[in-house]
């Protein structure tokens, strides 16, 4: 089966809908610190949903991963935990600049790491497991055009972080403190760089696990799913540098006790989903004289933290989907998942209100952004178009 660029820029923004969209069912945990919340969540996300849709729509996935090397497994599994640092330090970017500023940033760096570092790389180093170097992409008219549809992408994720620079610097100095307590533009930029540089390290696993897919194609699975079973050792890795973290939050916290827990207690009353918790601004709970609802709804929290985990595993569910159809140039993969991601949330940001109040200026850059990223993906399905006809 050859590559099927449309089909696989079709396929990243299915990926970047469930990324763009994972966090909203977050919205309905009630009581449950962010650590608590996420650490749930992150076993559906990197350990339930990578193992179930591995072992049911691939063949052999266990003598699959018995039969690779001990390098194979240790370099998969080792970038996914160096990127699993990348995705706690995003949370880190949206504390110190913003949800707006922070996504545009954060992303911009993710994009261009991730796109632009393995082929690079692989220039300086060709034993490298990694596909083509960015030399071999520039020497034809089709990675040409990709390489052009990549800096679309980042003139786009430009144009959003403006937006939503302008839409904060527009915010009252007291609703901004409000918001955003921990504004810190210096430091929001050194860690969106490093959460950027290790978000790169995903597309390194996916490369470093090739040998997977192929093992996995060998044992009869159809091309298009021979990216899952990869999946279960790189996500094991993010899982590793998260549930550590979460665990750490919990003692220092003291919030371990609410996996189990049928009351909160008062100190921790108002966290939950909307916006208390590690990664966002803790709200206030209420001081009237009346009694404070501390009662869990347990059972609620669990199915909610389990959809917005499941939805996040669907975003590189359907990425590895869509990098088998994309050809040699499936480094342009990571672009598209960027840009597809920006588009989503940014919808999602429009449902909720939050550019409501925001200038005619703000608005127009933020349109402006969102239509330059969708031009971007079709100039890189362009590109691998031009691919295939070779």
């Amino acid at each position: 089966m050859g590559a099927n660029p449309f089909l696989g820029v079709f396929l990243h923004w299915l990926g970047g809908l469930a990324s763009g969209s994972f966090y909203v069912p977050y919205k309905g945990v009630k009581k449950w610190s962010w650590e608590t919340y996420w650490l749930v969540g992150g076993f559906f996300s990197w350990i339930i949903c990578p193992s179930l849709f591995a072992y049911f729509m691939t063949n052999d996935l266990v003598g699959v991963i018995k039969q690779q090397s001990a390098s194979t497994l240790w370099w998969t599994y080792f970038f996914g935990v160096l990127w699993g640092f990348g995705g706690l330090t995003f949370g880190l970017t949206m504390r110190y600049l913003g949800m707006s500023l922070g996504m545009g940033v954060a992303l911009g760096y993710c994009a261009a790491f991730g796109t632009l570092v393995p082929p690079v790389f692989k220039a300086l180093m060709p034993g490298l497991p990694v596909g083509a170097s960015i030399i071999e992409i520039a020497k034809s008219t089709s990675g040409q055009v990709t390489l052009a549809g990549v800096g679309v992408c980042l003139v786009g994720i430009g144009i959003a972080a403006l937006a939503g620079f302008t839409k904060e610097r527009e915010m009252p100095e007291e609703q901004k403190k409000r918001v955003i307590k921990e504004f810190n533009f210096k430091k929001g930029i050194l860690v969106a760089t490093f959460s950027g540089i290790m978000s790169a390290c995903f597309a390194f696993a996916l490369q470093a696990g090739k040998g997977i897919n192929d093992a996995s194609l060998a044992a009869g699975t159809t091309k298009i799913w021979t990216g899952l079973p990869a999946l279960v050792v790189l996500l094991l890795g993010g899982f590793t540098t998260n549930l550590i973290w979460c665990v750490l939050l919990n003692f220092k916290n003291r919030t371990g006790y609410q996996y189990l827990a049928s009351h909160v207690r008062e100190e921790h009353a108002h966290h939950g989903g909307a916006g208390g918790g590690e990664h966002g601004p803790a709200g206030i709970a209420a001081m009237s004289g009346g009694a404070m609802d501390l009662k869990i709804p347990v059972l609620s929290n669990y199915i909610f933290s389990a959809m917005a985990g499941t939805c996040w595993y669907f975003q590189f569910f359907f990425y590895t989907m869509g990098a088998t159809q994309m050809g040699k140039y499936d480094f342009a993969s990571w672009t598209l998942h960027m840009a597809s991601i920006i588009i989503f949330s940014t919808m999602w940001g429009w449902i909720f209100h939050e550019w409501k109040g925001s200038s005619k200026k703000a608005h127009l850059l933020i349109a402006g952004g969102i239509a330059t990223l969708i031009l971007s993906t079709i100039v890189i399905g362009f590109g691998t178009y031009l691919k295939g006809k070779q």
